[in-house]
This record gives C-alpha cells, structure tokens and sequence, in this order.
C-alpha cells in the first residue's frame, strides 16, 4: 500500500503509513487523501476541536469496513496531545484526548478516523458546557430543504431570546445549530434550555417541526434532537468527514447560504478550495458567549403555565429527577375501563 510518509502540520512531523489504503471505494480516495484534506482545513477544524474532550470515529479499514467510536485516548498517543478525565452518565470515566494543536486531528487521521465528535466542554471545566447545540434531524418524508426552513426559523427565536447561532451542514440531511455560551450551567440546564427552544418551534412552526423522543410520534417532520445536549452525547464537528461514499463533509455556513447552499456541495476534495478562498466562515464563534437565562425563564414559564416539565432521556441513561416515563407511547398500558 505504499511507503509510508511523512507530513509536515504547524511544525510536528505526523508519519502516515500506508496512505494509498483506499478509505471511500466509490471515489477512490485514499487515507492519504484524508490526512491531506485534514491539512487544508487544519485551522478550522482546530478551532472546532480545540481544549475538548473528542470521540474519534474510526474506520481503519475505510468506509465499507468495521468501525468503532474510541472514547479513550489511545495508547500510541504522543505526549505533545493533551487528555481531560471526563464521567459518563454510567458513572464510568475516561480520559479523552483534546486537541490544541493541528498535528492532533493529522495525527487522528493515521488510525483511520474520519469524524470527530467533540464534547460541548473546555478540559478546564469538563462539567459546565459553553456551547448549546441544536440539532435539526429529517424525519422520513422530509429533506434538507425542510431542515433548512426550520434553521431560518430558529435563527428568528434565538435572536429574539438574544442569542446568536452559527449553522453548518451535518454531512448528511440535516443541519446543526451551535450557541456559545457562558460555561455556568450544567448538561442538564443546557438540556432544559434546548428543550424550551424545540418547544417555541414546535408552537412556531407545528406541522413542520417536532420535538416528540418517540419516532412514531413525530411523523413527517423535522425533529429537534435536544439529547443532544445530554452528558456524553456528541455532534461532528464541523470539517469533520462523514462515513459515506462520496466523502461528504460537515460544512460551516454562513446565515444567508442555508438554504442556498446544500450538503452535496461540501467533501474532501471541494471543501479545501472553499477555505482557502473564505477561510473558517466560523472563526469568530470564539469571541461570543451567550446566557441562557433567557432560555432557562422560556422552561420555567413553560413549567408553570403550561405544565410542560421535563422529556425522556435515551435508553442507556440513569433515570432522571422528573423525567416522564420512558414507555413507547403504543407500548404503554391502557387504563382498563370502569365497570358500567
């Protein structure tokens, strides 16, 4: 498969061996071509991952092989690739790498990554988030487009609530919405404040967005993710590659491309041409932080007028204080009916 070779990140030498292994058949791109699209974008992704807590999503084998999330930083790790000690909701704990420099996600890329999913967390503070992360997922019978609708809508409620998102393309059908914010609350206020937002756009847009957990309940429309925003729930970052054929890409947008833009534009071999012309379209993500005081009292309003309380969390957590039953709606007992 080649010799192996070196390459040269901001200074640190990153050995690549075997870079002509074939990581997407469709296109023929190889583990070379992956560390090399890394490298155009290194300041980007950078940005994304820097000081987080970062899951790396593996395919050693390329897209069409196994695959497996590493949570824990691998043992070949050099020295020069900082850890945080991070607890799972499990109560379990680990030490995942965090990048600061570019050769990291280089680096990365020789074990097969592909995606990188950082936690919303700085390793100085790994219990208080600085960002909410909204996610718009396309249910079957919608598409992007309808994703794309439901962001312009959201950008309307978090300006209203005096907040600013910074969107990008998932890599797929969908769109994220990413919130810097103040790290002062825990996973479970941001949680609640992505609950408030999904709720406002739900009243906002009723037959287009949803904000129901169970899947026969949301039907066709856009579904707001927000466990996504629970402890140890990730999103690819943005510049991330994404594990299908055409090695699509997580693309950073600016507000007036959504819609404009789709996902299909977006993979390792346009993506680098679009940031050399443009650069990190969300460079300046960094210099805000936001409260969610204001999203926090939208819960609490919701709480106390409309009795709307907490939602279910996913299957592999700890049950939560006040959270609703866990039962698929079409699985729950019926009350049996009173004697006539």
């Amino acid at each position: 498969m080649g010799d192996a070779v070196e390459l040269e990140v901001a200074g640190r030498t990153v050995r690549l061996s075997s870079p002509d292994k074939v990581f997407f058949p469709e296109r023929g791109y190889t583990k070379l071509d992956v560390a090399r699209y890394y490298l155009a974008v290194a300041p980007g992704i950078l940005r994304a991952l820097r000081e987080r807590p970062t899951t790396l999503q593996r395919y050693p084998d390329g897209v069409e092989g196994e695959w497996f999330y590493q949570k824990r930083a691998p043992k070949s790790m050099p020295d020069w690739i900082p850890t945080a000690h991070i607890t799972f909701p499990s109560g379990r704990s680990a030490d995942e790498m965090c990048p600061t420099e570019e050769g990291a996600v280089v680096w990365a890329a020789q074990y097969g990554t592909l995606t990188f999913h950082p936690w919303p967390v700085r390793r100085t503070d790994v219990d208080h988030p600085d960002e909410l992360r909204i996610d718009l997922d396309p249910q079957p019978g919608t598409d992007y487009d309808d994703a794309a609708r439901a962001a312009r809508e959201l950008r309307a409620v978090l300006d209203e609530y005096g907040l600013r998102g910074w969107p990008k393309t998932s890599g797929g059908r969908g769109l994220h919405v990413f919130v810097p914010i103040e790290p002062r609350w825990t996973f479970t206020q941001v949680r609640r404040a992505a609950i408030a937002v999904g709720r406002e756009m739900e009243r906002r847009m009723p037959e287009q967005v949803t904000i129901k957990w169970w899947k026969e309940e949301r039907g066709e429309r856009i579904f707001i993710d927000y466990n996504q925003t629970a402890r140890d729930r990730t999103i690819a970052s943005a510049y991330s590659v994404r594990p299908r054929p055409h090695a699509p890409v997580s693309a950073p947008l600016r507000w007036d491309e959504v819609g404009v833009a789709h996902p299909q534009d977006f993979d390792i071999t346009t993506m680098p041409a679009r940031f050399a012309e443009l650069g990190d379209v969300h460079a300046d993500m960094d210099d805000h932080a936001f409260s969610l005081e204001p999203l926090l009292e939208l819960a609490r309003r919701d709480e106390q007028d409309h009795g709307l309380g907490d939602l279910p969390y996913p299957p592999e957590y700890p049950k939560m204080p006040g959270e609703p039953s866990r039962v698929q709606p079409s699985r729950a007992r019926k009350p049996k009916p009173s004697a006539s």
